[in-house]
């Protein structure tokens, strides 16, 4: 009877920690990237309308400034939210000193995971202002935090909101 109740503490722990675990990545900042071309149907109308809004969002970069952003580091908040999500979580198992154990592990493992997603959200980082010129005239700043190959002449496109090179 031991053996069994024990293995039923275990297995509360371990299914608590996985999901505060997975709760909490879920939060996660993954500094998502545009993969696909940065093209669409539109750049290659060929009535009027279309080849005077293709003209107008093609140019040529006057400027590059570096932006840097210094990281915050932890404050305790994250800690504590997932402390207690990982707790509330924790105590929905178990019962008597069961109950017991799988609160403090969801609320220490709720805290480490809290703790490390606020650290990655206030890490330090750099994003790029790029002033373009495009052929209409018309001057836009744009900000992005990858700039690949861009530099200053060269000719870009300006497509959502992103200037691609080509």
């Amino acid at each position: 009877m031991k053996t069994h109740y024990k293995n039923k503490i275990g297995r509360c722990i371990g299914l608590s920690f996985l999901a505060t675990t997975l709760l909490f990545s879920g939060c996660a900042n993954t500094g998502a990237r545009q993969t696909s071309a940065p093209y669409s149907p539109n750049d290659y109308a060929d009535n009027r309308d279309g080849e005077r809004h293709r003209n107008s969002r093609v140019g040529v970069i006057e400027s590059i400034r570096v932006i840097t952003t210094e990281g915050g580091g932890s404050s305790g908040v994250g800690a504590v939210v997932g402390g207690v999500a990982g707790g509330l979580l924790g105590s929905a198992f178990g019962g008597g000193t069961g109950k017991v154990v799988t609160t403090v592990a969801g609320a220490v493992g709720g805290a480490v995971v809290g703790n490390n997603i606020e650290k990655n959200r206030n890490q330090e980082s750099t994003r790029y202002e790029i002033r373009v010129r495009l052929n209409n005239g018309e001057r836009v700043v744009v900000e992005q935090d990858q700039i690949e190959n861009l530099r200053d002449g060269s000719r870009v496109r300006l497509i959502d909101g992103r200037v691609f090179g080509y």
